[in-house]
């Protein structure tokens, strides 16, 4: 098929990827402008632009689709579909009904659970025992559209977003290649309106630790800001990010350390099993404290 592909992120990288090692026609492929990064503040292009440009394919990064030119520049491509994955940008109902078999979106989670910015970090925070990807026919509302496939898959009990993110990319890729080999046969499954939550962007002030709150949800937090924003706490007025744990057995003062990097919370325990200090790389539990002696209570 004659392909438009919108994607920034490192997460939709493996599905320009699939697509084209599937044989289909990449038009033009569309991603966010490139912005300043580094110590330079160098222009640097996103994940999905640096790739299309290896790949040899056309790149196209405007910031929004509201000059007619822009919408006329996407039409002219005759895509018989667009795929769509962590875009970052609103499509106005011209650019999604220009393909003559509109916009298909891989979404990271089982809608309608989990509409919006942060799927994968809000799944592992809340708890949820499974997530997956949907293959979504858009419309103008916020992930809202018929779901044409869906794979399901188990959150791992000591899983990060990091890890999670990985595994969705590419089952998201997998994903949208089957629904393009079957976009015939599929029949679209409108989202009940029963289960809607959306995942809103996360917020830096989420971020900083609660010992006062109970073992796992703690663990919850500290493996669904991994590896990014990073959920941290304050050892001798250093901020140190927690970037992996478990729960374990254990009580006493929360914040207190019981042994090695065994924290108590307000009801059980979690083991730090991964952590960065300020301005050095992640580290394992172990040579952070070969580093750093912990007091008896985190801040």
């Amino acid at each position: 098929m004659r392909v438009v592909f919108m994607g920034t992120p490192d997460f939709s990288v493996p599905v320009l990827d699939a697509l084209v090692a599937a044989g289909h026609d990449i038009a033009c492929v569309y991603s966010q402008p490139p912005r300043p990064a580094g110590r330079g503040k160098k222009e640097r292009p996103t994940p999905v632009h640096a790739r299309a440009e290896e790949l040899g394919l056309p790149v196209r990064h405007p910031l929004n689709f509201k000059d007619a030119a822009e919408r006329e520049a996407f039409a002219a491509l005759n895509a018989d579909v667009a795929v769509v994955v962590a875009y970052g940008l609103i499509l106005p109902q011209a650019i999604l009904d220009a393909p003559a078999r509109g916009c298909l979106n891989i979404h990271a989670s089982l809608l309608p659970r989990w509409r919006g910015a942060a799927p994968i970090h809000r799944a592992i925070m809340a708890g949820d025992a499974q997530t997956g990807v949907c293959i979504m026919q858009m419309e103008a509302g916020l992930d809202t559209g018929p779901v044409l496939l869906r794979h399901a898959v188990r959150i791992g009990d000591e899983e990060t977003t990091g890890a999670l993110h990985d595994r969705l990319s590419a089952l998201g890729a997998a994903a949208i290649v089957d629904a393009l080999a079957q976009l015939e046969d599929l029949s679209p499954e409108i989202q009940p309106e029963d289960g809607v939550t959306y995942a809103a962007k996360i917020d830096k002030a989420e971020a900083r630790i609660d010992w006062s709150k109970p073992a796992a949800e703690v663990d919850r937090l500290i493996r669904g800001l991994s590896p990014f924003p990073g959920a941290w706490c304050e050892i001798e007025g250093e901020r140190v990010k927690l970037l992996a744990s478990r729960v374990v057995d254990g009580s006493g003062t929360p914040g207190q350390v019981l042994g090695g990097f065994t924290v108590a919370c307000g009801d059980g325990a979690i083991e730090v099993l991964s952590a960065q200090r300020s301005g050095k790389k992640a580290m394992p539990a172990g040579e952070i404290l070969r580093g750093m002696e912990l007091p008896d209570v985190l801040g």
